[in-house]
């Protein structure tokens, strides 16, 4: 009642929440109930693994997950964090499962593991998932079933790889790091260390530094010098803002680009406008989501110093100070930061897609330009769900995990949904072609509103994925189409026409 009463609208968040895990979340499945083919290897056991596994044995199609790392790497990059790192957009924007209950607006790192680790409970995933078993490679036997690493594993008829954009901690080799007599550490690498009254340096200003700016301040730092090479467009941290931003249906810059930047400029950023980047729109890159760095700005407590990194010295950091719209390496002065502790907050390695077959990556259709950004052109039996994206804004893991999914399933079960190579890159050309004016590649950027898009033609184009149009995007309505299809067989075969059993066999458009 207490909540009722003084948390209205956190009530009825909750409420909607279970609404609609009662709706679209699928069944877990019975304990020893035997699920069917087609079978899915699902390489990476983060949020996006994890998910995606649920969303296959819900609707009864057998996976097996295969995770490098051991036990206490379920999660992904939210197991590797620092306990006082948290989700930055809303989490409305970050339900990555129909079934995921959030019980505030903003959960922090251990929130997010323990809704991911329930989710890999729910559904049966612990016999499921081999961990501290790196893929090496995939490929085809002479059915065109997948086969990861040896036999030995089984064989698949399809692969989800979800191995995300975060692998290893990005260090770069800085001169005189030996010289500096305080502490370094990597911004993932702060939980337990003690700031309490230290003066704290950042080197790096991406979402890494907002996380290291998250620690400055639950150990109450004295100060936290931002050392960043270029300007960065940040954004509220506000859910209107975000998704209004992902409107932007066309999935880059346009005419009217300089309406959301103005507005920033003039109720975000301020007194701070000399912040806000001059030769960059805001539809061009991944955008902070952090209103506490303007604040801590305002207050003395932390500094954003647009700079190049020339070396470390006993006390701190040397860097070149650039005026705004001078590039980088361009002339400025020389200053000597001081500080106690230097956080690197230049993120992570990507992990790499090359267990890959090799011609996954022939260009012009190499990775992210692939089909819905997901599908390589000559293996429709491949999603490489929320791994391929570059820049975005939007939500991160949310509805589009489970959607890319059940395309999957749709081209393995129904083989006239399932899209030919040379309509693949067509799809792909004419994105190009609708993005040609944007200043980023055509698949570099994107917004949620330009995803919806591509899923709504995909499905809408090709008649025989109509009757799959509910189960694509909502998970419900599985059977009907799945009748259809069986009759569809039935009739085919008595015509003499064979479905073959290569499920990598594109054949429509």
């Amino acid at each position: 009642m207490g909540n009722l009463i003084f948390h209205p609208f956190l009530f009825i968040y909750q409420v909607i929440q279970w609404v609609l895990g009662k709706l679209l979340a699928p069944s877990p499945p019975q304990p020893g109930e035997k699920l069917g083919r087609p079978k899915i290897a699902i390489i990476g056991a983060g949020l996006t693994g994890v998910s995606a596994a649920s969303h296959c044995v819900g609707h009864g199609f057998d996976v097996e997950i295969f995770e490098a790392g051991p036990r206490e790497n379920l999660g992904g990059i939210w197991s590797r964090v620092n306990n006082t790192s948290g989700l930055q957009i809303h989490s409305i924007m970050y339900r990555f499962h129909p079934s995921v209950q959030w019980k505030g607006g903003y959960p922090n790192r251990q929130q997010i593991v323990s809704q991911i680790t329930q989710l890999w409970e729910r559904y049966g995933l612990e016999e499921k998932t081999k961990f501290n078993t790196r893929v090496e490679k995939v490929y085809q036997d002479e059915k065109g079933r997948w086969i990861i690493n040896n036999p030995s594993e089984g064989r698949f008829e399809g692969i989800i790889a979800a191995v995300g954009t975060c692998g290893e901690p990005k260090i770069p080799s800085i001169p005189g790091q030996q010289n500096f007599k305080g502490e370094i550490y990597h911004s993932s690498a702060l939980t337990g260390k003690q700031a309490k009254g230290k003066n704290i340096i950042v080197i790096g200003g991406g979402a890494s530094a907002v996380e290291a700016l998250e620690f400055a301040t639950h150990e109450d730092a004295d100060k936290t010098y931002i050392l960043s090479r270029s300007d960065k467009w940040i954004i509220p941290r506000n859910p209107l803002v975000d998704i209004l931003l992902a409107f932007n249906i066309f999935g880059g810059e346009t005419m009217f680009s300089w309406i959301p930047e103005t507005l920033l400029r003039k109720f975000f950023y301020r007194d701070l406008e000399d912040l806000a980047p001059s030769d960059k729109g805001l539809f061009t890159g991944t955008p902070m989501v952090n209103s506490d760095v303007m604040d801590k700005i305002r207050t003395g407590k932390a500094e954003w110093l647009r700079c190049d990194i020339k070396g470390f010295v006993e006390d701190g950091v040397k860097v070149n100070i650039r005026a705004k719209g001078v590039p980088k390496g361009g002339p400025g002065k020389e200053k000597i930061i001081k500080g106690d502790m230097v956080v690197i907050a230049t993120g992570f390695d990507r992990p790499s897609l090359d267990f890959l077959p090799e011609d996954c990556f022939e260009e012009p259709y190499g990775p992210p330009n692939w089909y819905l950004q997901t599908f390589p052109p000559q293996h429709p039996s491949v999603c490489c769900n929320n791994c391929t994206y570059i820049n975005a804004i939007g939500t991160v893991g949310n509805w589009h995990i489970g959607i890319l999914t059940r395309m999957l399933l749709t081209f393995l079960v129904d083989s006239r949904t399932r899209p030919s190579p040379f309509w693949m890159e067509r799809w792909i050309d004419m994105t190009r072609f609708l993005k040609r004016f944007s200043p980023t590649g055509a698949f570099d950027f994107f917004t949620y509103s330009e995803l919806v898009w591509w899923f709504v033609f995909c499905i809408v184009i090709n008649p025989f994925r109509w009757k799959w149009a509910f189960f694509v995007f909502f998970g419900i309505g599985k059977s009907l189409p799945k009748h259809v299809v069986e009759a569809e067989d039935r009739l085919r075969e008595k015509l003499g026409y064979n479905n073959g059993d290569n499920y990598d066999l594109g054949q429509s458009f």
